[in-house]
C-alpha cells in the first residue's frame, strides 16, 4: 500500500505572520503588497509542487492600538479575489485559496467570483469561509454592532447551501454552442435556486457556468464548537490552529468523527494545521534564528497581539502580573481560549504572554531539514493532521529554506509529491468532484 502523503499549503495573508519579519535581515518588507514579489514567491511555491497558495483576509484594520498597529506590517494587502486571478495567469497548477466572509458579504457575490476564478485557474479555486472575527468590521459595512458569535455561524450554514446551490445552476452540459443552430444553451439544463431561508433570500441562477471543479473546494478554520460542528458538515479543508500535538490529534479525531457521523468519508476532509516552520543547519541555528525573530516585536506590537487574541484592550493590565478575568465578546472564541489557557497553564505574566503571542503564538516547528520532516511524519502518522498550512518566518529566505531543505527531505522519504498527478486543487487533495444536486449524472 503506498505510503500516505503530506499536503502542504502556503500561508500567503500576510505573506509573513511573525510580527517581526519584515524586520528581519534581508526580508522583503513590503512583500504584502508587491505583485512582483508575491509572483516570485508563488512561483517557488509551485515548483516545489505545494497543494496551494493561501490568501487570508481582513476587513477592517487589525484591532489593536494604534501604537502596535503603527508596527504592523499588514495594514496594506491585496484584496485576495483580485490578487488570486493575477497570480492564476502566471501559474498552471498550484491551487488558490481565498476568504471570503458569510457575515459581510451577500452568496450571489461570493458564488459569482469563485466560479469565475475556478474557470480563470482551470479549477484551482478554494473558498475558504469565515464568519469575521474582528468586530471592527462591522462599522465598514454600515452596521453599529458586529453580529453575536452564534448567529453569525447560523447565518454561514445557510450561505454555504446557497452559494453551493448556485454554483449548480446549471448542468455541466447546458452549454450547446451550437453555431449552425444558433443555440447558445439548453434552458432545461439550467435550475432556479429560489431561495428563501431565516437569514438569506436569493433567486438566481448564477450567470457563471458550473465550475471546473464542480464546486471551488471548501476550505474551513475555527476551533470552536460551532467552527467544529460547520467544518464536519461542510468542509474539505480544515486549517487548524495547531498547538500541542495531544490536541492537534483530539481536534482531528473529533472533525472526523462528527463527518463520519453525518454520512461524510472521513478522506474527504483534510485537516492542515498551522505552523511557523524555522530551519536551520543546526538545531542551535534554527533557534538563533527564532530568537532574532523574537527579538524584533517590540512591545507595543505584542500588546497589540495581545489585545487581538483577547477581544478586549489589554493596555490597562498590570504587565507584571497575572492575566485577568477575561469577559466573554462576540470576537472569536477559540483565539481567546487558546490565549487564556496558555497563561493559565504556564503561570504567565500579562507581559510574558503578550510576548509569546506579539511574534506568533501558534504552533512551531523549529529546526534543521530532517527534524523538521520527523516531526512533521510524527505528525502526519499519527493522525494529528493530513498535512500543514506552512507560515514562514520572513520572506524569501524563509520560503527558500523550506522549498530547498525540507520539501527535499520529506520528497526523500516519501511523504511528498514529487510532480503534480493532476491539475486541480480537487485532484492535488485526493477530493472527488461533488455531483450536481439538481443535475444528478
Amino acid at each position: 500500500m503506498a505510503r500516505k502523503q503530506l499536503h502542504l499549503g502556503a500561508f500567503m495573508r500576510p505573506v509573513v505572520i511573525h510580527t517581526g519579519g519584515w524586520r528581519y535581515p534581508g526580508a522583503w518588507p513590503d512583500a504584502n503588497f508587491s505583485f512582483p514579489k508575491l509572483k516570485a514567491l508563488i512561483q517557488k511555491l509551485e515548483a516545489a509542487k505545494f497543494d496551494a497558495f493561501f490568501m487570508a483576509d481582513h476587513l477592517a484594520l487589525l484591532n489593536m492600538p494604534i501604537e502596535a498597529l503603527r508596527r504592523s506590517h499588514t495594514v496594506t494587502s491585496f484584496d485576495p479575489l483580485t490578487l488570486l486571478p493575477a497570480l492564476a495567469a502566471v501559474t498552471e497548477r498550484i491551487g488558490l485559496i481565498a476568504t471570503a466572509s458569510t457575515t459581510y458579504n451577500d452568496p450571489y457575490h461570493v458564488a459569482r467570483k469563485f466560479a469565475s476564478l475556478d474557470h480563470i485557474s482551470n479549477g484551482r479555486a478554494g473558498w475558504n469561509l469565515v464568519t469575521t472575527a474582528n468586530p471592527d468590521a462591522a462599522q465598514n459595512f454600515g452596521h453599529d454592532e458586529h453580529m453575536a458569535h452564534g448567529e453569525r455561524y447560523k447565518r454561514a450554514r445557510e450561505f454555504y447551501d446557497v452559494v453551493t446551490g448556485l454554483w449548480d445552476s446549471f448542468a455541466d452540459d447546458a452549454f450547446i454552442r451550437d453555431a449552425e443552430s444558433g443555440i447558445f444553451w439548453d434552458p432545461a439544463r439550467m435550475h432556479v435556486l429560489n431561495h428563501k431561508g431565516p437569514e438569506l433570500a436569493v433567486r438566481g441562477p448564477l450567470n457563471v457556468a458550473r465550475p471546473v471543479q464542480g464546486w471551488p473546494v471548501i476550505v474551513q478554520a475555527g476551533a470552536s464548537e460551532a467552527g467544529r460542528q460547520i467544518a464536519a458538515e461542510t468542509a474539505e479543508m480544515v486549517f487548524a490552529a495547531g498547538g500541542p500535538i495531544a490536541e492537534a490529534r483530539a481536534f482531528y479525531a473529533d472533525v472526523k468523527r462528527r463527518a463520519v457521523a453525518l454520512g461524510r468519508n472521513p478522506d474527504h476532509l483534510k485537516i492542515l494545521p498551522g505552523a511557523l516552520v524555522v530551519v536551520g543547519a543546526t538545531l542551535e541555528e534554527a533557534r538563533e534564528k527564532r530568537a532574532r525573530l523574537d527579538s524584533l516585536v517590540h512591545y507595543e506590537s505584542a500588546l497589540g497581539a495581545l489585545s487581538i487574541a483577547l477581544g478586549v484592550d489589554a493596555r490597562g493590565f498590570d504587565p507584571d502580573g497575572p492575566l485577568p478575568e477575561i469577559p466573554e465578546t462576540e470576537g472569536g472564541k477559540s483565539g481567546r481560549e487558546r490565549a487564556i489557557a496558555m497563561a493559565r497553564r504556564d503561570n504567565l505574566t500579562v507581559r510574558q504572554l503578550a510576548q509569546r503571542l506579539g511574534g506568533y503564538g501558534g504552533a512551531a516547528i523549529v529546526g534543521t531539514p530532517q527534524s523538521i520532516a520527523d516531526e512533521m511524519q510524527e505528525w502526519l502518522e499519527t493522525q494529528a493532521c493530513d498535512g500543514f498550512n506552512v507560515m514562514f518566518p520572513f520572506v524569501p529566505g524563509g520560503l527558500m529554506d523550506f522549498t530547498e531543505q525540507v520539501v527535499p527531505e520529506l520528497q526523500r522519504r516519501g511523504l511528498f509529491r514529487k510532480e503534480y498527478s493532476g491539475t486541480t486543487l480537487r485532484e492535488h487533495l485526493g477530493l472527488p468532484r461533488p455531483a450536481n444536486r439538481f443535475f444528478p449524472a
